[in-house]
């Protein structure tokens, strides 16, 4: 049977105040980086991706073709996590996440300069899925190894915190990636937009990546660091052979466990920032820049929550908080829509804004409860799995699930539904969790 590993505490290195915030804040622009690379392939999913790739059929099987590709990216981020597991768990964390960032830049970069289905035909999309594929790998490899440098740093009493600047990194991403698109569609007409202005914000990425990867590497150099990353992979190669056949042999259970209790908050994410602009855009007749102009705003609040909830998680513990986001997103899941069904920004503005609050409720926690229940042998390994299996049962396919749902009911209760039966699962593995050995 199944059972927790003890989660051993992630005793912090002896390392001065300054380098451990100078790593807390590399891992924070590295995660940071790597979002805003990863959501503006699905933001010009929702707005022109259909249109430019996969131009047969009807909008709408344009728009289904889009996100299934936006899905794809989902389905290899366990691959990534799977293979910078087991060589992070090994030889260290801080060169998983270079490899990552690397990936990232090429792939981001690759699909900013993409020809259209209308200059090389079917190539196009093939090539559009290699690159996203390279997305999901990327991001798959990049969440351990950053929330790792981040939380096994940490003072004693501070991992929620700690881990909290990782996980900023996605509303981080979000606003950048908003405030790209909305700045290059200002600055172009539709026509021009849709011949290029969309392009503008996957290049800029790359600059971005430039500078946040000469930061983490002016932190690698940090003699104190070195030292305390070689020792740690030195333990690690010397204790485990092969994180991922300790996982699968014998903490399986734990890694589900972890994915069911966290896929309702990746799909109830992507469902606002991707799902969402689709629908208001396509089927209410919201206008494009307004809707992103909300969902800026809205995550720029996330940047106080989560945080905010993750300390509170030091104090009172992960479970209780991680707990109470998931059952705030199942009772606001109905609400929310009824909301957002009004066309009107106001309330559109209401509905994410609230739902947004319980997402950052859990999503601040997180980092450190999915590393408090691995050993840190197989920590990179076991916790990256988690969120992954997470990510590909919850937020690849939420986009997709919403279009589909709308389609075949005509109502987006449906798609309240949806998220209700994931909440459930998410409750149910919270509660074996919390039963569980070093689960806090």
């Amino acid at each position: 049977m199944d059972t927790a590993p003890s989660a051993q505490p992630l005793t912090p290195t002896a390392l001065p105040t300054g380098n451990r915030r100078r790593v807390a804040t590399a891992a924070a622009l590295a995660s940071a980086v790597e979002w805003y690379d990863y959501f503006v392939f699905g933001i010009a999913a929702a707005l022109v991706l259909g249109d430019l790739y996969f131009p047969a059929g009807s909008p709408t099987a344009g728009v289904l073709a889009s996100f299934a590709t936006f899905a794809v990216g989902f389905l290899a981020r366990p691959l990534g996590g799977i293979v910078a597991g087991q060589l992070g768990d090994k030889r260290g964390r801080k060169p998983m996440l270079v490899l990552a960032l690397t990936l990232m830049g090429l792939a981001t970069t690759g699909i900013g300069l993409l020809p259209t289905y209308d200059t090389i035909g079917v190539a196009a999309p093939i090539l559009l899925v290699a690159f996203r594929v390279m997305q999901g790998i990327a991001v798959g490899a990049q969440w351990g190894g950053a929330m790792l440098l981040a939380t096994e740093y940490a003072p004693e009493g501070k991992r929620g915190v700690y881990g909290s600047v990782v996980q900023l990194g996605v509303p981080i991403g979000v606003v950048s990636a908003n405030t790209v698109f909305l700045v290059a569609g200002a600055l172009t007409t539709d026509s021009a937009f849709a011949a290029w202005g969309w392009r503008v914000p996957f290049l800029v990425g790359l600059f971005v990546l430039a500078l946040a990867w000469y930061i983490h590497t002016r932190v690698e150099e940090t003699p104190a660091f070195r030292e305390a990353e070689k020792a740690l992979a030195e333990k690690e190669k010397a204790e485990q052979t092969s994180p991922l056949r300790t996982i699968l042999r014998d903490h399986l259970g734990t890694v589900l466990l972890a994915g069911g209790s966290f896929a309702v908050n990746t799909a109830a994410f992507y469902i606002l920032i991707t799902g969402v602009l689709d629908y208001t855009t396509r089927a209410l007749g919201m206008e494009r820049g307004a809707v992103l102009t909300v969902s800026l705003c809205v995550s720029l609040t996330q940047l106080v929550l989560i945080p905010a909830a993750a300390a509170l998680s030091d104090r009172i513990g992960r479970i209780r908080i991680y707990a109470l986001g998931a059952v705030g997103i199942a009772l606001w899941a109905v609400p929310m829509f009824l909301l957002i069904d009004t066309g009107s920004l106001l309330w559109l503005a209401v509905g994410t804004f609230v739902a947004s609050c319980f997402l950052s409720i859990m999503y601040g926690p997180q980092a450190a409860l999915f590393a408090e229940l691995f050993t840190p042998e197989m920590r990179y390994t076991g916790a990256s799995l988690g969120y992954q299996i997470a990510a590909v049962c919850g937020g690849g396919l939420a986009p997709f699930v919403m279009v589909l749902l709308l389609e075949a009911t005509g109502t987006s209760m449906a798609v309240s539904g949806y998220i209700i039966v994931l909440a459930v699962i998410a409750l149910a593995s919270i509660k074996v969790l919390a039963g569980r050995a070093g689960s806090r």
